[in-house]
């Protein structure tokens, strides 16, 4: 099977690429965010757009993933802290109008 090639040609300014000389032509290094490889190359912004918004992706994913596990920690703790202010107040359990979390604390 051929490998495709990407075209040269520029829809800005309409005939071929001028490559290190247009504003539009920018370095980016770093991780590619499907494979892991090292990057560090010279292309056109709007070619770099794709593989962008899949790293923006990704991140937007983890930094949801990692605010639900901090919610979750914080719903624990604030759990375990009303059941120590219940113990030290003397209760067996919470009054049945108090809940905590649509959960009666018991």
């Amino acid at each position: 099977m051929a490998k495709l090639e990407q075209g040269k040609y520029c829809p800005d300014i309409k005939k071929e690429c001028i490559g290190i000389q247009c504003i539009r032509f920018i370095n980016v290094r770093g991780a590619h965010p499907q494979t892991g490889a090292e990057i560090d190359e010279w292309d056109c912004a709007t070619n770099w757009v794709p593989m962008l918004l899949i790293n923006v992706a990704k991140e937007v994913r983890q930094g949801a993933a990692a605010t639900e596990s901090f919610r979750n920690e914080m719903v624990g703790a604030s759990q375990k802290a009303v059941q120590t202010q219940i113990a030290l107040a003397g209760l067996k359990s919470l009054p049945q109008f108090l809940t905590i979390n649509q959960e009666k604390i018991s």
